[in-house]
């Protein structure tokens, strides 16, 4: 089969096209023929060699992955042969990853794709689907009133995270930088916006909350921002962060009792285990779509699986709106 792959970690220069042996099927596993993947920031980190997900090489990257299944291996009983299915399942350790015309992948990480979807639309949810799940359903167990604050809500999990959280029956607040990406998080769901850049976590708490702060906050950015997520939530309330590689001075948890919930998409993978939540995870994904309540959000820019390179690109130079998607 045809795959891009990568012989070392570096910069978007690094994939290049190779034939490899087509996956065969194991028990509990299925192999399904690629239709289409997107680019994750986790992606380009395990690509650059700057997390602890990283495959042996030669490696096939990206943990998204749509397509229909080939082949049912013995034990599995959630697919057949020429089910159309999506999930997060490779890119990772010994997974090998969806950047091919096959992949071998374990039935518990993958889930029926809704008749609703193309395969490009798919293929953009299952990492950011699970990531908000876990952060705001399985973590912060938001609750119906709750006033959720979600930063980034234009971007790859904030866009799930806010009809995620609008599906719970929370009052959705969202940062963004444009008029152009807060009349897309107003589609989306979002209650009401705040420009981070021309107001300040003082002000907009006490515009939206009286000065009593957030329930809960969705951190999906990082670094200053975590702290500014400490500031904005309320007494005993609960921060969730997807991006906690940085250093902070813990005390206005202390000083405000709060709880604080970090999420690493890839733990499963990385250590083989706890794969039976992440099916909770995709099934649910599988019946909100079908049912309407989550839209992925696409990048206008569709490229194929020969130009990954320029996908990458295009994720790190941060100027994508929604997902970059690839297509088989």
């Amino acid at each position: 089969m045809k795959a891009m792959v990568i012989q070392q970690y570096g910069d978007t220069s690094v994939f290049q096209e190779m034939d490899l042996p087509t996956p065969q099927v194991e028990p509990g596993h299925v192999i399904i023929k690629v239709a289409a993947t997107s680019v994750n920031p986790l992606d380009t980190k395990i690509r650059a060699g700057a997390v602890p997900a990283n495959p042996e090489l030669p490696a096939v990257l990206h943990g998204d992955v749509a397509g229909i299944v080939t082949e049912v291996g013995e034990g599995v009983e959630r697919f057949a042969v020429g089910d159309e299915v999506f999930g997060f399942a490779g890119g990772i350790k010994r997974y090998q990853g969806a950047l091919a015309d096959y992949m071998l992948a374990d039935a518990r990480l993958i889930a029926k794709k809704p008749e609703n979807i193309a395969f490009a639309e798919a293929a953009a949810l299952p990492v950011v689907f699970i990531t908000a799940w876990r952060a705001l359903i399985e973590r912060a167990q938001i609750q119906p009133k709750d006033k959720v604050l979600i930063h980034a809500g234009t971007g790859g999990v904030g866009h799930v995270a806010i009809q995620l959280a609008k599906w719970a029956g929370a009052e959705v607040y969202t940062t963004v930088s444009t008029p152009e990406k807060a009349k897309i998080a107003k589609t989306l769901g979002a209650d009401d916006v705040i420009f981070y850049r021309d107001e300040s976590v003082e002000d907009y708490v006490a515009r939206c909350t009286d000065g009593k702060g957030f329930d809960v906050v969705f951190d999906t950015v990082g670094t200053d921002n975590m702290d500014r997520s400490f500031q904005a939530a309320k007494i005993s309330g609960t921060v969730a962060t997807i991006a906690a590689r940085s250093t902070h001075d813990l005390s206005p948890l202390h000083g405000k009792n709060l709880t604080l919930h970090v999420v690493f998409i890839a733990t499963p993978l990385v250590h083989g285990t706890d794969f039976e939540s992440q099916t909770e995870a995709v099934d649910a994904m599988s019946s909100l779509v079908g049912d309407g309540y989550i839209r992925p959000l696409l990048d206008g820019d569709l490229f194929s699986f020969e130009d990954v390179a320029k996908a990458h690109a295009k994720v790190e130079a941060g100027t994508a709106i929604g997902k970059v998607v690839l297509l088989r």
